[in-house]
C-alpha cells in the first residue's frame, strides 16, 4: 500500500497572504462544527440530493454542500490539498477572481455528480470538487513546479518533491479509474461513497477555464 499527500509548492511562494484560501478553510471548519452540532438533519438539509436538484428543489445546496464534509478525515484531507495548491492559484488570479473561480468550480463539480446520478437520494457533500478545479488550474498554470509531498510506501514515509504535472495527472487517472470501477459495479445512488464524477468534473472545469481567470501580470511561469 502507498500514497502521497501534497504539502506545498516548493518552487514558488505567493506574493501576498492567501486570504481567500484561508477564509475558505475557516468557512469549511465552521460548517463542519455546525454539522457536528446539527447532526443528520443539518446534513440532509444542506447537502446536495441529486433527485431534489433534478426536480428543481433546493438549488442553494449546490453551493452550501461544497463547504460540508462527512468526517474529520474528509475535511482534514481536503483542506491539506487546498492549502497545497490554493495559495499559488489565488496569487495567479487575484483574490476576487479566485473566489469566483473556486465557487464556480464547486458548482460545476456538484452538477457533474448530479448528472451522473440524477435520481440518487444519497446526500453529496464536500469541497473536493472545488479543490479539484484548483488542481486543474495548477496543472495548466504551473505544471513544472515541484510539490513538496509526503510519500508513503507501507509503513515507510519520506518527504519528497514531485512535479505538479505528474502528481496531479496521476491523481486524475486514479479518479477516472475509480469512476469506471464504480460504474461497472454499482452507481453511487445505490452504494454512496466517493463522488468521483465530481472530482473529474471539477478538474476538467479548472483546466479549461484557468487561463480565463488568471491575471497575466501575476503569472510567473
Amino acid at each position: 500500500m502507498g500514497g502521497m499527500i501534497p504539502l506545498s509548492d516548493a518552487t514558488r511562494r505567493p506574493s501576498s497572504v492567501p486570504i481567500i484560501t484561508i477564509l475558505i478553510i475557516v468557512t469549511n471548519v465552521l460548517a463542519f462544527v455546525l454539522e457536528l452540532a446539527g447532526g443528520d438533519a443539518f446534513v440532509t438539509r444542506w447537502s446536495v440530493i441529486p433527485a431534489d436538484i433534478t426536480a428543481g428543489h433546493h438549488w442553494i445546496t449546490v453551493l452550501t454542500a461544497m463547504f460540508m464534509h462527512g468526517s474529520w478525515l474528509h475535511i482534514i484531507g481536503n483542506m491539506v490539498f487546498l492549502w497545497a495548491f490554493g495559495p499559488e492559484i489565488e496569487d495567479s488570479m487575484g483574490p476576487l477572481r479566485y473566489l469566483v473561480f473556486y465557487l464556480l468550480g464547486g458548482v460545476a463539480a456538484m452538477l457533474a455528480q448530479v448528472a451522473a446520478s440524477p435520481h440518487s437520494t444519497i446526500p453529496n457533500l464536500g469541497a473536493s470538487g472545488a479543490i479539484a478545479a484548483v488542481m486543474g488550474a495548477f496543472l495548466i498554470t504551473y505544471p513544472r513546479d515541484q510539490i513538496k509531498s509526503v510519500l508513503f510506501i507501507g509503513w515507510f514515509s519520506r518527504i519528497t518533491f514531485i512535479p505538479a504535472a505528474l502528481l496531479i495527472g496521476l491523481w486524475f487517472v486514479i479518479q477516472l479509474f475509480n469512476a469506471g470501477a464504480v460504474t461497472a459495479t454499482a452507481t453511487q445512488a445505490d452504494t454512496g461513497g466517493v463522488a468521483y464524477l465530481a472530482h473529474i468534473g471539477g478538474m476538467i472545469f479548472g483546466a479549461l477555464t484557468a487561463r480565463l481567470f488568471e491575471d497575466p501580470r501575476r503569472v510567473d511561469a
